[in-house]
């Protein structure tokens, strides 16, 4: 079992005074991941999060009949187990649905709600700060009033799909799965605006990408020893945007998105650190930040279908 990763936040910003008003209010809530824990009575399969709470975690439980208290973060949670029908109660409002394949729950932040389901269940959640859904709104241009739906085994591929993808995101290695995970968090939460809130918000398409001076200072922040350099604030910061609209403009640019071009530029290094027959396996992992040999195996044998041993014996 993979043990909880508290790495650098994803909504590092100073907060405004309306934000800072918006989490006072919440202050006696628990954060979603100490509730969920307790509602569980288990640990994680999987979890990163960041110093705030705000991350994912891949849970695996067995039959839940209980109430989830009000908690500090949005929950938006993406079924991966087999179909079975449930019921949450919330208030004297009753939803019976079906989890399967495909459907997304969430849970706004300070709502309560009774859950009895009778299976084991396979999910992955996401825990959301308010502040990010409002900062990611305001980055898109989208002016609608940001109310999250409650929702219960919703259809919803795309949302399913993208949360799901993060299941296998935690890696081993902090640069990379702190830049994959902030990148998913604003690309979900952009999703959430514009399909699961009381007025869905018209997000505004990002057009052009990066000047050829900012995209190489971009490829050399991303190249930098330092984890602290890639976050995707950072990144953002050095090109004078938005987290919103540098991912979309630097996708436009490079052709891949600040994680993916980081990912293919350490399997780069990878190959080449390789071929050198003195160079151990376990020291090529630490120099790429790995936080051990078989994490880095793992993460070496998704992009090439090859273990690094055995990619390093067919090239000789």
């Amino acid at each position: 079992m993979s043990k909880p990763i508290v790495n650098a936040s994803l909504n590092d910003q100073p907060a405004a005074p309306e934000q800072r008003q918006h989490q006072t209010a919440l202050a006696d809530h628990r954060s979603a991941n100490a509730e969920m824990a307790r509602v569980l009575r288990t640990e994680p399969f999987r979890m990163a999060l960041d110093a705030s709470g705000a991350g994912i975690a891949h849970w695996k439980h067995e039959p839940l009949h209980d109430v989830v208290e009000p908690m500090s973060h949005h929950v938006i949670m993406a079924y991966n187990g087999t179909m079975q029908r449930m019921e949450r109660r919330s208030g004297r409002s009753v939803a019976i649905g079906t989890f399967r394949p495909g459907v997304v729950i969430i849970i706004p932040e300070g709502s309560s709600s009774r859950w009895d389901i009778p299976k084991p269940v396979d999910v992955v959640q996401l825990y959301l700060p308010h502040t990010t859904l409002a900062r990611v709104a305001d980055e898109a241009n989208a002016a609608a009033p940001i109310n999250l739906l409650e929702r219960t085994a919703h259809p919803d591929a795309i949302t399913s799909r993208l949360l799901l993808s993060a299941a296998d995101a935690v890696e081993g290695n902090g640069a990379l799965d702190t830049l994959f995970r902030q990148q998913l968090t604003d690309l979900l939460a952009t999703r959430l605006l514009a399909a699961h809130t009381g007025s869905p918000a018209t997000v505004q398409p990002t057009m052009g990408g990066l000047s050829p001076k900012v995209l190489i200072r971009a490829i050399e922040r991303l190249r930098s020893d330092s984890d602290a350099d890639v976050s995707l604030s950072a990144l953002a910061s050095e090109a004078g945007l938005s987290r919103f609209h540098f991912c979309r403009a630097f996708k436009e640019s490079a052709g891949l998105s600040p994680h993916a071009w980081l990912r293919q530029y350490r399997l780069e290094q990878a190959m080449e650190m390789l071929r050198n027959p003195d160079e151990s396996i376990v020291s090529v992992a630490a120099a790429l930040g790995y936080s051990s040999q078989t994490a880095f195996a793992a993460a070496f044998k998704k992009l090439t279908g090859e273990t690094p041993s055995d990619w390093r014996r067919r090239i000789r």
